[in-house]
């Protein structure tokens, strides 16, 4: 593979949570298909994957909009949302997905600092990172922290402000085109790992520099790619 996309200097990379450190968009589209579904809108599982990524506001917002012609109140968003935490927290647990410890591990030990830009509120999976990743919470920029989410460069840009470097000295690891999406927008060099239902072609399209089909192959390419340059 031709690593010539990659930043002259990586000193810094950012993570998405769900579906790529976690097995978990599949309960995160089966929670949003049955919170919808309870409230009356066809909202699909493709539906859930294409808008994955988006703070549980916007994503509320996007389907009532789509599905019911009209606004959703904040009465609307609360209800909703409120549903879909219930549903995941009964949801099997979601988990860590294969080779991704190893990918963390290995970018600590290169010296390059590690962030998670996710857009989820969910506790159930934002409090497994300290123990499951080595990563504290200082270290996470989350559907908390945000007010616009992906796919606006707002979360990315964050990181960025966080750690104290340039869009040129990082790199994003996503699943999700909204992901890639904000990742390009903020500047930074994205790959990304088709863990879901999409072609790889929705993610190319959104600007990724490669797709790799699942995380056990970037793990394989994952020393070579930090130490490319």
């Amino acid at each position: 593979m031709n690593l010539s996309f990659l930043p002259e200097k990586i000193k810094a990379v950012f993570f998405d949570m769900d579906g790529v450190l976690y097995d978990s968009m599949k309960n995160h589209a089966s929670t949003w298909v049955e919170s919808f579904r309870l409230a009356g809108i066809n909202f699909s599982p493709y539906d859930a994957y294409l808008n994955e990524g988006r703070t549980g506001p916007s994503t509320i917002k996007i389907a009532f909009n789509k599905y019911s012609n009209r606004h959703a109140t904040d009465v609307d968003i609360q209800k909703i949302y409120d549903t879909k935490t219930a549903l995941m927290q009964n949801a099997p647990e979601a988990l860590i997905l294969p080779g991704m410890q190893r990918v963390i591990e290995l970018t600590i030990k290169s010296g390059k600092t590690v962030m998670v830009v996710t857009g989820s509120k969910q506790p159930s999976l934002l409090d497994r990172l300290k123990n499951d990743f080595n990563i504290p919470n200082y270290s996470i920029v989350s559907g908390f922290d945000v007010e616009k989410g992906k796919p606006d460069a707002e979360p990315y840009l964050m990181a960025l402000n966080k750690t104290g470097i340039n869009c040129n000295e990082a790199l994003v690891i996503e699943n999700a085109p909204l992901g890639v999406q904000s990742a390009r927008a903020a500047g930074i060099t994205t790959i990304a790992v088709n863990t879901g239902i999409l072609d790889d072609s929705v993610l190319l399209t959104e600007g990724a520099s490669v797709v790799f089909p699942n995380t056990m192959a970037l793990l394989e390419k994952w020393p070579e790619i930090i130490k490319a340059k």
